[in-house]
């Protein structure tokens, strides 16, 4: 805990709050700085390359410098994860709760498909970083004039979160390994389950191989991918609807 702000160090980091050591000459490095470099590393060649020697290089400091600042890859991550986020979207003026959420949700889609390797960062909490915090307080802003408790809201909120966040991961492994190996997502496919799918043992999926539902020369349509997001974003607003019909 930081004895001045009474916050844990990680957090104090991501509000500005943690003052940087201070010894021998005045720093040349901020952590606005450190942040934006690992962002550029990882926007050009992935997460995996982000590392504390990887950011120094790209700054043309040693790594040394970089701990003055940021003391571990795990602080860093942080606060690339807020970083990397624009401003959340203004809502429209009297929109409904759908509108708002639909408004938000696709916003979320574009700011993390500008930065695919964001959905990999592993998560070690709640929001709580200050672009991370406005972007919640957006999404709970669309449910301001619903009858739902508090509790309800977040829970609404949290939920599409982790849809647009799998969204968008699975969809970046898919495009990824079209590219690797397009010939996995052609007829073989279909004509591999006709073998292996027992009507018996899975009768569901049974059904959907015999519909021809894999019988296609492209089973991964990149222009096919928003008509799927937005597919599946109105069934999860779908199922907050009739939970609100519910509660009316």
């Amino acid at each position: 805990m930081t004895e001045e702000h009474g916050l844990p160090e990680e957090i104090a980091l991501l509000w500005g709050l943690r003052e940087t050591p201070r010894r021998g000459r005045k720093p040349s490095l901020t952590v606005a700085d450190i942040t934006r470099a690992a962002i550029e590393v990882a926007d050009a060649e992935g997460l995996a390359a982000v590392s504390m020697a990887r950011v120094a290089q790209q700054l043309g400091n040693s790594t040394m410098a970089l701990y003055r600042h940021v003391r571990s890859k795990d602080e860093l991550l942080r606060l690339m994860s807020d970083a990397a986020l624009d401003d959340p979207p203004e809502l429209p003026a009297d929109a409904d709760w759908r509108t708002g959420l639909t408004v938000w949700a696709n916003s979320v889609l574009t700011t993390l498909r500008t930065h695919p390797w964001y959905a990999r960062i592993p998560l070690e909490g709640p929001p709580i970083g200050p672009r991370n915090l406005a972007w919640f307080d957006r999404a709970l802003t669309a449910l301001a004039d619903t009858p739902l408790s508090e509790p309800e809201k977040v829970g609404v909120v949290m939920g599409l979160l982790t849809f647009v966040h799998g969204e968008v991961r699975l969809t970046a492994d898919l495009s990824q390994a079209y590219q690797d190996n397009p010939e996995a997502f052609g007829r073989e496919y279909g004509r591999a389950l006709r073998l292996l799918v027992d009507p018996r043992k899975l009768p569901a999926l049974g059904r959907v191989v015999e519909a021809g539902v894999f019988d296609h020369d492209d089973l991964y349509v990149e222009n096919e991918v928003e008509a799927d997001f937005r597919f599946g974003l109105d069934l999860y607003l779908d199922g907050v609807a009739a939970h609100l019909a519910r509660r009316a």
